[in-house]
């Protein structure tokens, strides 16, 4: 394997070489990182000192502390691994994600974490474009279908119930969107996540076939929590939540990935833009009834903070416990409203739904609008010019 070998100034030039001579591979170059403690000019290193990782099939990491600390040597490889190729150090070896060849006009919305409002940003896309193409969801999750499942029909909260009491997972991903948006959504699983965003197992590469098979004018792919579908895509959008450091850890390589840049709360805007020129946007995220709420007394059942001053209703209690059912149980245990609002996440079926039809109360599912001027027109600058012809 041909590498380029990562090197610092803080060792001397003898030492390097003798390192570089027993690497098993084929040194193609050195790659200075920096520091010059032990550097006095004219250092001859026996291969050239190159500026990128160009031709390389693995990058390696001869340097070290202080010239490459923990971040650093983060940001350097998530640059390597957006190249394609792996970066191995003495004990660490980072591999890129492997993504499935595909055909059909293709866009990918991933996150920095789960719970930071990516599939509230999947939903908006596929309301949005679904007014003039023909959209296919296909979204991954932990908790989704051992084998991919086709969603034609939007489900009702009825019909999961009946899932959950049969043992299903009722707010998976793909649920939520099928149910939100109206668009025809294949869920998918997966288990396990890497610090790039590769996924141990997953079912996707089967959905995606069966989407394609559809014969779509654009496949939507929602990712999971930080994990990446293993798809090739033509773009991707990556959404970073609040409090999240899109540029920390291997973040840096979801940001050099993608194409768009979504912000919601206190983002680095200004770390993002130096480490890629892509387009970053400061959204919002609004809770929809999908029903009238006519001015009703209501409970508010989200899985995180959510501003409801915008509501149609008399909002008698707020609760952001969705994914904690032991608090939730205590929300709910003195609630009196009229109906129930509730994002599709966590224990929305399973816990708020039942305690609802116990009490005879109405269950109205909200979904979440991407609040912003612009994210309209850069969604339809990375919609694939053959998926609008």
């Amino acid at each position: 394997m041909k590498a380029v070998v990562v090197i610092d100034g803080e060792h001397y030039v003898s030492v390097v070489r003798d390192a570089l001579a027993v690497l098993p591979y084929d040194v193609a170059g050195v790659f200075l990182a920096g520091g010059t403690e032990k550097l006095r000019g004219g250092e001859e290193y026996g291969v050239p000192v190159v500026e990128d990782f160009d031709g390389a099939d693995v990058v390696v990491d001869l340097s070290d502390a202080p010239v490459l600390g923990p971040r650093e040597r983060f940001l350097l490889a998530s640059r390597v691994l957006a190249t394609g190729v792996p970066y191995v150090g003495a004990d660490f070896r980072f591999d890129p994600p492997a993504f499935e060849p595909f055909a059909p006009p293709s866009l990918a919305v991933i996150g920095t974490n789960k719970r930071v409002g990516k599939t509230a940003v999947t939903g908006h896309i596929a309301r949005t474009l679904a007014r003039s193409l023909h959209v296919v969801v296909v979204a991954m999750g932990r908790g989704g279908p051992a084998q991919p499942e086709v969603i034609e029909v939007p489900p009702t909260v009825e019909s999961l119930l009946e899932l959950s009491r049969a043992g299903r997972h009722p707010a998976s991903d793909h649920l939520e969107t099928a149910a939100l948006t109206g668009v025809v959504t294949i869920g998918c699983r997966r288990a396990g996540g890497g610090l790039a965003g590769t996924v141990t197992t997953s079912n996707v590469a089967e959905g995606a076939r069966l989407a394609a098979e559809r014969e779509p004018d654009l496949v939507l792919f929602d990712g999971s929590g930080a994990a990446i579908p293993p798809v090739a895509v033509d773009h991707r959008i990556l959404v970073v939540g609040p409090g999240q450091d899109a540029t920390a850890y291997l973040n840096a390589y979801r940001v050099l990935i993608s194409d768009l840049v979504v912000l919601l709360g206190d983002g680095d805007e200004v770390g993002i833009r130096e480490l890629k020129d892509v387009p970053v946007l400061r959204v919002d995220l609004r809770l929809r009834p999908q029903q009238p709420l006519d001015g009703r007394r209501v409970a508010v059942f989200t899985a995180g903070p959510a501003p409801t001053d915008h509501l149609d209703a008399e909002v008698v209690a707020t609760s952001a416990n969705l994914a904690n059912r032991a608090r939730l149980r205590e929300d709910l245990a003195d609630v009196d409203a009229d109906v129930y609002l509730v994002e599709l996440k966590a224990a929305a079926i399973d816990v708020v739904a039942e305690t609802a039809t116990e009490r005879g109360v109405e269950v109205v599912l909200a979904a979440n609008d991407v609040v912003s001027d612009d994210f309209d027109a850069e969604l339809a600058r990375l919609v694939p010019t053959k998926a609008v012809t």
